[in-house]
């Protein structure tokens, strides 16, 4: 298996893959606003075998507008192939995610996704540390790793994604 930034080829890969894993088309529809709003940078990675996409994450920048020198991601969504679950290739697109959004410069990522998955790579309650999100509907589900020790000290506030996030609304 090959991790990857993604092509404009793979574009319509992501879109299948994303709407077989989450079972409707909404989440391929907010990956291709992220891309028509010229978000960036945009950290979008796959997961490759047998030159087939079986895995996809993306990293998107997001605001603490209380603190707006923050440079903080945001990871989601992830999917991977329905019949290729639960064989590591989320965990590899997590880690080398992560990695990429440190080599950018991100002090910090956040996650709105299931609490008993993103902790065992150091994510930890974001409301624990002051920091929200009017899209998390549960507060376990939003959760924040400071790729830089201390990045967050003192930060406070409610999170912005971009708009392309409305459409799962």
């Amino acid at each position: 298996m090959q991790i990857r930034q993604e092509k404009k080829k793979d574009w319509p890969a992501i879109a299948d893959l994303n709407t077989a894993a989450f079972e409707t088309p909404k989440v391929a529809a907010i990956i291709a606003a992220l891309r028509k709003n010229k978000v960036a940078p945009l950290v979008s990675l796959v997961a490759e075998e047998q030159y087939a996409v079986v895995g996809h994450v993306i990293f998107s920048p997001v605001s603490l507008p209380s603190f707006p020198k923050l440079k903080i991601m945001a990871l989601g969504p992830l999917a991977v192939a329905p019949d290729k679950q639960r064989h590591g290739i989320g965990a590899q697109l997590v880690q080398c995610g992560l990695k990429k959004c440190k080599d950018l410069g991100a002090g910090a990522v956040i996650v709105l996704g299931h609490p008993t998955y993103y902790p065992r790579f150091g994510f930890t309650r974001a409301t624990d540390r002051g920091i929200s999100c009017a899209l998390a509907r549960n507060p376990d589900a939003f959760m924040l790793i400071e790729l830089k020790q201390g990045y967050l000290v003192g930060a406070s506030g409610s999170v912005e994604y971009d708009e392309a996030f409305n459409l799962k609304r």
